[in-house]
């Protein structure tokens, strides 16, 4: 497995301090048993907003009064073993880069032997809902994705 956002995998995969658990749904899996190729997709939301609850930037966001929100620009999966109903995972997220406006957000999916099930990245940007554009993160959100919440207590 090479994915061209990883160099090293296992100095890679050492910067992870945040996961979720998810249980693999009959729904989800295909004709031929396993997760559909879209799934992951949905593994990723849900490990990046719980992520982002971890964070405190997700409550921010859905404040009825925020003039900002989250929207992903892009987003890659790739799939390193196939894997099938009933399966329990544990969704990986960590921030990799922090723009002026936008993070670039890398996942890592296990299975409960530790293997490698699927890996991906995505950017999303802090978008104003006045001007439709990247709003930058403030100077304390850009230190607490910058140490991908370890230092979220103090902030």
């Amino acid at each position: 497995m090479k994915a061209k956002y990883i160099d090293d995998f296992e100095s890679w995969k050492k910067g992870f301090s945040f996961s979720v658990p998810v249980q693999v749904r009959f729904s989800e899996t295909d004709m031929f048993g396993h997760v559909n190729n879209t799934v992951p997709i949905t593994y990723f939301e849900f490990a990046r907003i719980e992520y982002m609850k971890e964070l405190g930037l997700m409550q921010n966001w859905l404040a009825g009064e925020s003039k900002l929100f989250p929207v992903v620009a892009d987003i890659q999966v790739d799939y390193t073993q196939q894997v099938y109903f009933d399966e329990k995972l544990n969704v990986h997220v960590k921030i990799d880069s922090v723009g002026n406006s936008s993070v670039d957000v890398h996942y890592w999916v296990t299975n409960e032997k530790e293997e490698t099930c699927f890996t991906g990245r995505g950017a999303m940007v802090q978008i104003s809902k006045e001007t439709g554009k990247g709003h930058p993160w403030s100077k304390q959100e850009k230190e607490l994705l910058q140490n991908n919440g370890v230092e979220a207590a103090k902030l």
